[in-house]
């Protein structure tokens, strides 16, 4: 399974504990690739890198290096014009066709446009209870 993670859910699970943190700890396990295109894995740098600054306790290299290491870089699906309300998250989508992912998000913006063009957008809660059920 292809997901593509909006970047609040990637950096709320680095950052703290809850269903973000769980849905990187299974990504971490290979429990589910990691989609992204070059503009969103440059999104999650910069803003792990400038939280970093506010949370010294919090190491964000590691995943860094395990992003560029691990997950899959696709080139964005061309959309035909904005989708989304708010257009900077449009990336997501673009990635999500690209790759055939599932998108995890809760985010207004993309949860609205969920089942575009055949993009499932998820919640975390969602995501977590229908593909990361407790062992």
């Amino acid at each position: 399974m292809r997901v593509v993670l909006d970047t609040n859910v990637l950096i709320s699970g680095l950052f703290w504990r809850g269903t973000p943190y769980r849905i990187l700890s299974a990504w971490r396990d290979g429990r589910f690739v990691l989609a992204v295109t070059p503009e969103i894995l440059a999104e999650y740098v910069d803003v792990a890198r400038r939280l970093a600054e506010n949370f010294p306790g919090v190491d964000v290299s590691r995943l860094l290096e395990l992003l560029a290491v691990t997950a899959k870089v696709y080139e964005p699906f061309a959309l035909p014009g904005p989708v989304c309300s708010d257009p900077a998250d449009d990336k997501f989508l673009a990635c999500a066709l690209a790759a055939g992912a599932v998108v995890v998000s809760g985010d207004k913006h993309l949860l609205v446009v969920q089942g575009h063009r055949g993009v499932e957008v998820l919640t975390p809660a969602a995501f977590a209870r229908i593909h990361l059920p407790p062992k």
